[in-house]
This record gives C-alpha cells, sequence and structure tokens, in this order.
C-alpha cells in the first residue's frame, strides 16, 4: 500500500515553514463525520488545513489531529500546519486575542500557524455566520486590529500572521505601517483570475499568496464550471494523463504560489494533491495565459450604501 504523499513547503517571512497545497474545511454541506475526512486527510499527506470559526470545523478539524497522533499517523501536533482567521465579527482591536482564544480551545491547540484577518470589514454581530444584513457592515480599524495581531505573534499564540481577501491599495496600506508584514495574503486566485498586479506586490515584498478557490469551488452553489468544464484545461488533461484539477493546480504551483483546495472525497482528495511530480510545456502555458480573466467570487454580500463599501468596485480597488 502506498504511503502518504509528501507536500513541498514553501518558507514564510516570518521563518516558518508552510506545505505549499493545504484542505480547505469550509462546505454550506458538510459531511455528517467531519473528523473522519480530516482523519483520511492526513492519512493521505495533507499536513496543512484552512479553517476558520465561521466554518464550523474547528473542533473536528481539533479532533481529528488529536486522533490522528493516536494512530501514529503524525507523531505530533507540530507535523501540521494549522492556519484560522479572525472573522468580521471579532475585527476590532479589543476582540482579536479573545477571539484567536477561541479558536485554539475549539482546536485544542496551543498554538496557530498563521492567524489571518478575514476580510477587510467589520460586522456589527455576535453570531458567527455568512450573511448578515446590510446596516450590520461596518469600517475595520485595520491599523488597531493589525496591531492586536502582532501582540499575539508576540505572546508565542501564532506563528505567523497574514490577512485574506485584501487589494492591491489595502496591502499597500497596511504595510506602510505595519511592525511584522503579513506572511500571507489569501485571495481568490486561478487560471480565470491569476492575480498579476498583486502578485508582484507579494514578491516584492516577500509575501506568499494563498489561493482560495483553485477550481472555482465548483458544486457550490455558489461556484463555477469556468475551470472544471474549461476547454483550455480539457484538452492539456486529455494529452497528459491528467485531472482537469491536476492541471488547475499545477499551474498554479507554477506560478509560485500556495493554494487551499477543498474535497471531502477520497480519491479527489489523493488526485490534488499528485500534481508535483511533472510539469507543464512552455506550449501548454502559453495556451493557460490566453483563458479569459473574471473574478468569480464579488463580494456583493459586503457592499452596502450605508457601509464601508458601497460598491463592489470599492471592495477590490478596481481590481475586478
Amino acid at each position: 500500500m502506498a504511503g502518504p504523499t509528501t507536500t513541498p513547503y514553501v518558507t514564510l517571512n516570518s521563518g516558518h515553514n508552510m506545505p505549499v497545497l493545504g484542505l480547505g474545511t469550509f462546505a454550506l454541506c458538510q459531511p455528517p463525520d467531519l473528523v473522519s475526512v480530516f482523519v483520511q486527510a492526513i492519512k493521505l499527506g495533507y499536513r496543512h488545513f484552512d479553517t476558520s470559526p465561521v466554518y464550523g470545523s474547528e473542533r473536528p478539524l481539533g479532533f481529528a489531529i488529536a486522533e490522528a497522533i493516536r494512530r501514529g499517523l503524525i507523531q505530533s501536533r507540530d507535523e501540521v500546519f494549522i492556519t484560522s482567521k479572525l472573522w468580521c465579527t471579532d475585527a476590532d482591536p479589543e476582540l482579536v486575542l479573545p477571539a484567536l482564544q477561541n479558536s485554539l480551545s475549539n482546536l485544542g491547540l496551543e498554538y496557530l500557524d498563521l492567524y489571518l484577518v478575514h476580510w477587510p470589514l467589520r460586522v456589527n454581530s455576535g453570531e458567527y455566520k455568512v450573511m448578515y444584513g446590510k446596516e450590520d457592515l461596518l469600517p475595520i480599524d485595520m491599523r488597531g486590529v493589525w496591531k492586536a495581531m502582532e501582540e499575539c505573534h508576540s505572546l508565542g499564540l501564532v506563528r505567523s500572521i497574514g490577512v485574506s481577501n485584501l487589494s492591491t491599495k489595502k496591502l499597500s496600506d497596511l504595510l506602510s505601517y505595519s511592525t511584522i508584514p503579513p506572511a500571507v495574503n489569501q485571495v481568490e486566485m486561478s487560471v480565470t483570475w491569476s492575480q498579476p498586479k498583486l502578485r508582484e506586490l507579494c514578491k516584492k515584498h516577500g509575501i506568499y499568496i494563498t489561493a482560495w478557490g483553485p477550481l472555482g469551488t465548483y458544486g457550490e452553489i455558489w461556484g463555477s464550471n469556468l475551470i472544471m468544464e474549461n476547454p483550455t484545461l480539457e484538452y492539456i488533461a486529455s494529452i497528459r494523463g491528467k485531472a482537469v484539477a491536476q492541471v488547475a493546480l499545477r499551474w498554479l504551483y507554477e506560478q509560485k504560489v500556495t493554494m487551499i483546495v477543498k474535497s471531502f472525497n477520497k480519491e479527489r482528495m489523493k488526485e490534488n494533491l499528485q500534481i508535483f511530480d511533472w510539469k507543464l510545456t512552455k506550449e501548454e502555458a502559453k495556451l493557460i495565459a490566453k483563458i479569459p480573466q473574471q473574478r468569480r467570487y464579488q463580494g456583493n454580500e459586503f457592499v452596502s450604501p450605508s457601509g464601508p463599501y458601497k460598491t463592489v468596485d470599492e471592495l477590490w480597488d478596481g481590481e475586478i
């Protein structure tokens, strides 16, 4: 029986190593036994897991890590890289540390490997959910929140800190006053939304992009088939004897970014790991570069006439 797949890693600007491919843990329709899914993922070779309090997956993931150690699949917690996020309800300087402590409690861990500010806004609600009333959307004190994130790092509760869903302009603003620069900016990125401007800024400042939705969140109600049913990717997959998902993920890997891919199906989880022992040809890369570009997720839920972002254009600072 084949052993687990070994995933390459990158070294973040914090000095810590992060596996380039992680398993996403959010789904509106979650399987009944997430613990078993995550244990299976560890058995297959996943060593990076991406969660958030709003996903409802922190506790099952924590149980899975403990179970994997009990079974000898891993020897210690240090063998897995755990990312969680500061949800919008807690995006206030006074709430950052309690929110992190709550996530650590849910996970049963003493520290996180990476803690991200989930979105650049605050929500006036105590509930962890995906949709809020437009009247609840508030501006974020990013300077104060980031200082609190830096304090969490100083306390040793998190090894690296970063952001998510920040445009080039918003990331530039953060870099102008941060003492500890973000290690990661987790954003939508794929063959259909390649983020060249943001990638250039991140490369300049030693920040890794982590791509979410690299397969278009295919199968979810908000997802798209633009990637999984893309004729160019289907053509390359057919001549290379690969799956479309593998071609899309391999392209990201060759752009020197990291990625979070979500599947709870054993065979697809295994398939998504098998992208590191082959390369795209120059001709194939040129074909992929011609794929039309479109931001799939607009973020309309965070746009309001009375909120901090009046239009989608304001949320992304024109990067749409």
